[in-house]
This record gives structure tokens, sequence and C-alpha cells, in this order.
């Protein structure tokens, strides 16, 4: 069973909270987040990307870039663009895009959790990726964005949830990027609280990083070098836990996340392909995969479709996900690409680009071939992280995307 909390959060004033909410920083480059930053003050850009605010050629890991971070958040919250409230509250964060709505319970959760194997991964972190966070948590002395989490379905919870929603106002509901409408309730009666928390702590087995693995390591190491600063704190204080928001496994989609590979196309490129693959020549009309096992490739302004073949498929739970079979039967045996976190022949375009950029792409020679994949499921996702091993990289895409600068989570109470 899990562990969560409520926190006093640092959140927009109502007049700004269009304005300051930005896509997170990992799904923008610096000189898109700069372009964002330029037209609009009050973007929590200034704080989550702070190197849009200091000269082009200076590093984002510039020791300079963390602690105009740090000012740049004194200043939204001197400015009171950000406030801080003065009781402990759970928050509830409502994303509509397409017709299709997920709420999530913003809370804190347990650092102890994650080392105990309670909050679960599916995904290895890199270093430095990590130690850009670490650096950023660190010098803003907070959480500055939430991490995705997901977990089963509960009847009662989602119960509690919807009727808070029908009878109270949400305090922000704005429009933003791709469409997407997001609405935000504070939940400050402390009965509800407590049934919330009393709740996870019996009845859910199980948290699971849908999106965010390296904000969590970060988190989680901060907040132990925070204990060994402080080894006579107490145990709720607020380093010991981090920001996240639950969503129930059920309301969640994962899109496609495709590739696309830089590399020469040898002359028996389809025959090779047969030996695992069923290849059909779909034409100039875009393919995108309707189920799993079957995979999409764009080559030469010509759409195919790859059938996995039967005995091509494993039994083991990671070896069997579509982008592991591509893996492991085209990207390594064909193209000599052993590890894709590295490999400068390889990128990825999350599905919100649509297949349309498979095919820009390629025709425009930037590369010589794109794969477009079936989403890998919820349910694989969280078998894979219950068995305890790692999905390959780039496995999930999800949207909508949460906005940062929603909510933030002071670490400075010890």
């Amino acid at each position: 069973m899990v562990k969560i909390k409520p926190f006093k959060g640092i959140r927009p004033n109502p007049d700004y909270a269009k304005q300051i909410a930005s896509l997170p920083y990992d799904v923008l480059n610096t000189e898109e987040a700069r372009v964002l930053a330029s037209e609009n003050p009050y973007s929590y850009l200034h704080i989550d990307k702070a190197e849009v605010d200091l000269a082009k050629e200076s590093s984002p890991y510039a020791e300079v870039v963390y602690q105009k971070a740090a000012a740049n958040l004194k200043e939204f919250i001197l400015k009171q663009w950000l406030t801080q409230d003065s009781q402990e509250h759970y928050y509830l964060y409502r994303l509509t895009m397409n017709g299709r709505s997920q709420t999530g319970l913003v809370v804190c959760t347990s650092i102890d959790d994650y080392i105990a194997g309670k909050i679960k991964k599916h995904e290895f972190t890199r270093e430095e990726k990590e130690l850009d966070r670490i650096r950023h948590v660190d010098a803003c002395d907070a959480n500055t964005s939430p991490i995705f989490l997901t977990y089963r379905e509960n009847e009662t919870v989602n119960d509690l949830i919807a009727d808070w929603q029908q009878k109270h106002t949400p305090i922000y509901k704005f429009e933003s990027f791709h469409q997407v409408t997001h609405e935000i309730w504070v939940i400050n009666e402390e009965a509800m609280i407590t049934r919330l928390t009393t709740l996870f702590a019996t009845d859910i087995d199980a948290l699971y990083i849908a999106d965010g693995h390296h904000r969590t390591e970060s988190a989680v190491k901060v907040g132990i070098k925070r204990r060994e600063a402080f080894p006579n704190a107490k145990d709720d204080a607020e380093f010991n836990s981090f920001l996240s928001v639950l969503f129930p496994k059920e309301q969640l989609a994962i899109l496609d996340y495709n590739r696309v590979i830089n590399v020469p196309i040898k002359t028996d490129f389809i025959e090779e392909l047969k030996k695992s693959f069923i290849v059909s020549r779909v034409g100039t009309e875009v393919f995108k995969p309707a189920k799993e096992k079957t995979i999409g490739m764009y080559l030469a302004g010509v759409w195919y479709q790859l059938t996995v073949k039967p005995e091509a498929i494993p039994t083991d739970e990671v070896a069997r996900l579509d982008v592991s079979i591509l893996q492991n039967e085209v990207l390594t045996p064909l193209f000599g690409i052993e590890d894709i976190r590295t490999d400068k022949r390889i990128d990825f375009v999350g599905g919100i680009r649509g297949l349309e950029e498979l095919e820009r792409l390629v025709d425009a020679g930037t590369f010589t071939v794109a794969f477009a994949m079936f989403p890998t499921t919820m349910e694989q996702l969280l078998q894979v992280a219950d068995s305890g091993k790692i999905m390959p990289p780039k496995s999930t895409w999800f949207e909508p995307k949460l906005l940062s600068g929603l909510f933030i989570h002071d670490l400075a109470s010890h």
C-alpha cells in the first residue's frame, strides 16, 4: 500500500494561470522554449528552462542557469504571479483532449515508497538528465514539475473524485497547447483529505511511473541529500516526499512513439524483412497500424505493412513488445543500431505529430526510412513494471501532457 500526503501548493494567481502554464521542459528544445518565453513574460519556462533568459551561447547545464531558475521563481512569487496556499490541500487536475477526459489527484508521494519498490518504474534513466533536474530542484528548493503516476482503478476513489468535481467549481479552467482543456479543483476539506489518504494506504497496492522517470529519480536523490543535511528532521519533512499527479490507468491513453532512421538501405532489405515479417506494399496512402504486431514502414515514398510472423513473437513480457520486436528483428541485425539512446542514426517522433511528420522527414532526405508503431498498452506497461523489468527507451508517449507551473511543492520545511 502507498503513502500520499497533502501539501501547501505554490500555484498561479488565477488571473495568470493560462499564461504561466507551459509544456514540460523535456518536450521542448531550448530554441522552441526561447520563442515561447520571449513572447510571454509569465511563462513558467522562465523557471523550468531558465536558459531562455540567458545568452544563446550559454550551456543549458551551466550553474548560472539553475541560479537564474531560483531567482525567477522568487520573482514570480514576489510579484504574486505565483502564491502559496496557507493550508495543506489535495488538488484535482482534469485534462480533456478530443472529447476524452482524465482526472488526476495531485499529491505528494513518499520517497521511501519509491525506494521500497511501491512506486514502480519501467524505464532506465540517463545520469546527465538526472543531474540536470537534481541541480534544478536543489537550486529552487522545490519540486518544480509533477511526476505523472498511474494506478489500477479503485471505484471508491473514482466516486469520491467525481462527486467532488460535481459539487465544486474549478479554480482554473482554460484551453492551451493542442486544444487541451485544463481544469483544477482544490480539495480543502479535512474529512475528504483524510478519506483519500486512508484509501491509498489501505486499497492501492502500488503506483507506476507513466511519465517522468528522470524527475522521479532526481526528486528522490534530492530528498536523500536533504536527509543527510538535516538528520534530525521530522518524518513528515517536505523533502521526504515529491510532487505527483495520480491517474487511474483506465483513463489514460498511450500514443504511438515512432522511429525514423538515417542509414543506407541495402538492395535486399525487403527480402531480409520477410524472414520475420509478412511484408505488404500499401502504396502512397499513410498506413497507421490498427493492432499489435503490425508495424507501418515508409520507404522511398511508399508505405508498407509489416506483420510479425507468429514464430517471431517471443513470450517474454518485454521482448514481445512491438518496439522490442522492431529493435531485435530490424534495428540491430539489419542496421547495426544497438543502443537507441545514444545512436545518432535514430530519432523518435511522438504520435501527437502525426504520421505525416514521418513522411516529411523521409521525403526531405533527413532520414531514409520510418517506422509507425502501434502504441504500447497501459496493461503492458503495468505488467512489465510488476515483473521488475525495463521497457526499451521511447516505448510510450502519453497525451495530453501535464502542464508545468500549475503546482510547485516547496521543500523548505524541515
